[in-house]
């Protein structure tokens, strides 16, 4: 569910010639996919007449990391299909494959989460600590990935990255969904990557704001009435009437699907969006910090 830092731990031990991402072994969706990518490979190369060594030499990468593409024990990047198909001579089939590994090249708990907001007709919001994922700045989401610890490989952080990214097509779906933030006055002060990224993040905050279908409202840090102090919450409410939420330090910190339970979050956040700035409050407030920025 939507925490958005959830499913996010892992190491890569991917060096700089190893372009692409780890494979999670408990993906299986995913590991079929892409195991069945890299027995395609391995056809064509051989059909090609081609070592691995000698594919490798000519896409300019190294033979361990054709045999584990191969074995699927490495999801590639997009470029390497790309040039894989061109050493093959493979007419666009190795690069048509690109549209399988799209779907399982992130992680598995973060696609779970893209399919629930794609879902979505409604989604509310608190984040106390950082941004809320759909409204961070490419760079600003790299900046809090990179000062994870333990810390996440280059590799890793740039995955995190564009799945984080990619998700943000909730903004061009027709007709869009109900989407409505309360942040912490926090959020909007510190300067996660440096004052520019932070300017750069606060201007992007005031164009999404400008969107029909979004609400971004902030609380002062000066509010002495706060029902979020237990921490982040969220609820995603779906076309059937069915609702799915999570709130940290309630029911576990995990996602529910008891209505029961999705109405207590319900009405902490509705009394969170009563005590906050109201969305044109927030916007002059926005518009001031980036002013002080």
């Amino acid at each position: 569910m939507s925490v958005d830092e959830i499913g996010t731990e892992w190491q890569a031990d991917a060096g700089a010639d190893e372009p692409g991402w780890d494979v999670d072994p408990d993906d299986e969706s995913g590991v079929a996919v892409i195991a069945a990518v890299g027995r395609q490979l391995r056809a064509w190369r051989e059909a090609a007449g081609l070592t691995a060594a000698e594919l490798g030499a000519a896409m300019g990468y190294g033979e361990n990391l054709i045999y584990k593409v191969e074995g699927g024990r490495r999801i590639p990047r997009p470029e390497f299909l790309d040039k894989a198909d061109e050493v093959c001579g493979a007419g666009g089939k190795i690069a048509a494959m690109k549209q399988d590994l799209a779907a399982v090249r992130y992680p598995k708990k973060v696609r779970d989460l893209a399919k629930l907001e794609a879902k979505a007709v409604e989604l509310s919001a608190y984040g106390s600590h950082n941004l809320h994922g759909l409204l961070q700045t490419e760079e600003y989401a790299r900046a809090l990935f990179g000062m994870r610890r333990p810390a996440f490989s280059s590799d890793e952080v740039e995955r995190l990255v564009a799945a984080r990214m990619a998700r943000k097509s909730i903004y061009s779906r027709s007709p869009g969904p109900e989407l409505s933030f309360v942040q912490e006055e926090a959020t909007l002060r510190r300067p996660i990557g440096g004052r520019m990224v932070l300017r750069r993040q606060l201007e992007y905050l005031l164009e999404v704001g400008e969107l029909r279908n979004v609400e971004i409202q902030v609380m002062p840090t000066s509010r002495e009435d706060h029902a979020g102090m237990s921490g982040e919450m969220e609820v995603l409410k779906f076309r059937d009437g069915s609702a799915v939420g999570r709130s940290e330090g309630e029911f576990g910190s995990r996602p529910v699907a008891d209505p029961k339970h999705v109405r207590i979050i319900e009405l902490r956040h509705g009394i969170i969006r009563a005590q906050a700035l109201t969305p044109r409050e927030s916007r002059a407030f926005i518009e001031h910090a980036l002013g002080e920025t």
